[in-house]
């Protein structure tokens, strides 16, 4: 089995046989200057054998949140994140960097680079931690999440079952260090996976900025219909599931090929 929920923005419980596993948990309605679109996700969103962050930046890396799993669950986390994030030393905490491959809560998890300034702190002298990707399995499924980055060599990826791409930002600009929904695309084609979930999208907006208007809107939600246009001129559309948020999707296995 394996099976996926969106909860928003690139937070996302990926279950694969034998093992539940989280990607950059976020479950607030307001973080900083940005509202969430939606309702946040339910308590039942921290049921996790093992959680994923993907760099420190505030959005991805949320300390409150990641207080609400067990105790006992493991958050792999770029290394230098616990110097630079204080209070991430009183959780279960595994720092990681590139290269790097374990085998944690039943699940194998290879360590990929990002191309993102994920840092939490600018400022001289605060620590420094690099923005990550992600290559996990368990019981023969695997997953491709790789964070928040930038166009980049993703061929060296072995091809998965599910792709987790993200295909935008919030508001309605993205910024340096984030694949735009053709990006994208290119980026998953260049892995190779049976089933593709687009993520970071849709779900955060300024709070200073209307979402309403036509232009502002479009822009926040057009990701989702940008990247399915691209992917069935790329000859993958059939493999594009977009979930509504919250909802538990089960994708089979081996019905498609590669």
């Amino acid at each position: 089995m394996l099976s996926l929920t969106w909860w928003g923005h690139s937070f996302a419980t990926v279950e694969l046989p034998g093992a539940t596993v989280v990607t950059d948990p976020l479950m607030v309605r307001r973080l900083l200057h940005l509202r969430r679109a939606s309702p946040p996700p339910p308590g039942t969103a921290t049921r996790a054998d093992l959680v994923l962050v993907s760099h420190l930046h505030h959005d991805h890396l949320h300390v409150p949140t990641l207080r609400r799993f067990d105790d006992a669950v493991p958050i792999v986390v770029p290394r230098g994140a616990v110097r630079a994030v204080r209070p991430l030393g009183r959780l279960n905490v595994i720092e990681v960097v590139p290269g790097d491959r374990l085998t944690v809560a039943g699940v194998d998890v290879e360590v990929l680079p990002a191309r993102h300034d994920g840092r939490r702190d600018r400022r001289p002298g605060a620590a420094v931690a690099p923005a990550l990707g992600f290559r996990f399995g368990s019981g023969g499924a695997t997953c491709w999440y790789p964070g928040d980055t930038g166009p980049m060599d993703f061929a060296p990826v072995p091809e998965v079952d599910l792709a987790l791409v993200p295909i935008g930002g919030w508001g309605p600009t993205l910024g340096d260090g984030h694949l735009d929904p053709a990006q994208a695309v290119e980026a998953v084609r260049s892995v190779g996976a049976r089933w593709i979930v687009p993520v970071h999208f849709g779900t955060y907006w300024p709070v200073v900025l209307s979402s309403s208007g036509s232009t502002h809107h479009l822009r926040f939600v057009q990701p989702g219909p940008t990247f399915r246009a691209a992917a069935d001129e790329a000859g993958l559309g059939d493999r594009v599931v977009i979930p509504p948020m919250g909802v538990r999707t089960t994708l089979p296995r081996g019905t498609m090929p590669l």
